[in-house]
């Protein structure tokens, strides 16, 4: 017997679903002589009478209806690992959303395994977690506490890590306690969600002071003025981590505790397309915990990579 084709167990399928030759046909655009001599080729092939037909009805034999399952099992089988396969030749873009920060290695981790599309909108973390959600992204770097990862069906893998420090006036560029930094929380919750939760849990944790405002000066030239109306360092965001101070500003290391943002990359709980699951594997590959889990740092509550347990001793209370 030669090797039966996976196009007539296709045609199979399609008579088997429709009981009509001149119906299935229409399906898989094909000719109706072809199909009627497909079916006798896989008939003659398999060694079994498929269907019983006359001008007036067609209907599938015992064999016939022995074999539709196994038959529609490996048509989707087949299916998935045609898809796979396009998915790993580079066909289907894996997209990609973040707020500020990638690995610096990010194509040379991701290009063996998938051709990634950086996604150009940079939005913020809780923006870019809720378009991985409704299919809008397929993987983002983010940060999103836990229970906002839970509501919208995500998962989070660390692949990075801040430790974030102080900007302030003078000479002093020692470290300062957490307990002596003030902490900015925006009123524009569409663009600094994420950071104000962060920010007012710092305070609630450290002792440190919360300023209000309302002109987006959690980075920028705005938060550097800030700085200078400041009686103490403030500390500064992942936004800002890496922009040059103004010449008459420091920056300041923040101790007990060292306070640490963490960088996720982001991806539905539901998700199984290997490309997808491959760049999440060479982003996480060697990364380790990144210093996030040492006696002295402090991670807020609900950071979905924080280790179960109490929370970091505030250092006001020590």
């Amino acid at each position: 017997m030669r090797a039966v084709e996976l196009r007539q167990l296709r045609y199979f399928a399609a008579v088997a679903e429709e009981l009509n030759f001149g119906r299935a046909a229409e399906r898989l655009l094909i000719a109706g002589p072809s199909l009627s001599q497909q079916i006798k080729a896989l008939e003659r092939d398999l060694g079994v009478r498929l269907f019983d037909r006359d001008r007036r009805s067609v209907s599938l034999t015992a064999a016939g209806s022995a074999l539709l399952p196994q038959v529609r099992d490996l048509l989707a089988r087949a299916e998935e690992l045609e898809r796979r396969a396009r998915t790993l030749s580079g066909s289907e873009p894996v997209r990609l959303g973040y707020v500020n920060w990638l690995p610096a290695d990010l194509t040379a981790r991701t290009s063996p395994v998938a051709r990634v599309h950086l996604d150009a909108w940079v939005a913020p973390s809780h923006t870019q977690a809720a378009r991985v959600a409704d299919g809008s992204l397929d993987l983002a770097v983010c940060w999103a506490p836990a229970a906002e990862l839970q509501r919208l069906g995500l998962r989070a893998t660390l692949i990075g890590a801040d430790r974030l420090y102080a900007v302030a006036t003078g000479d002093d560029t020692g470290p300062v306690r957490a307990r002596d930094t003030a902490v900015l929380v925006d009123a524009d919750t569409t663009s600094w969600l994420s950071w104000n939760i962060y920010a007012e849990r710092l305070a609630g944790d450290t002792g440190a002071r919360v300023v209000h405002i309302s002109d987006g000066g959690v980075t920028g030239p705005a938060f550097f003025d800030h700085v200078r109306r400041s009686d103490r360092p403030v500390v500064n965001s992942p936004k800002g981590q890496t922009s040059p101070l103004p010449p008459d500003l420091v920056r300041r290391p923040v101790v007990a505790p060292e306070i640490r943002w963490t960088w996720s990359v982001v991806r539905r709980a539901a998700e199984d397309r290997a490309a997808v699951l491959g760049v999440v594997e060479a982003l996480r590959d060697g990364v380790g915990d990144l210093g996030i889990h040492g006696p002295d740092v402090w991670l807020p509550a609900g950071d979905p990579h924080r280790s179960p347990g109490p929370s970091h001793p505030p250092a006001s209370r020590r």
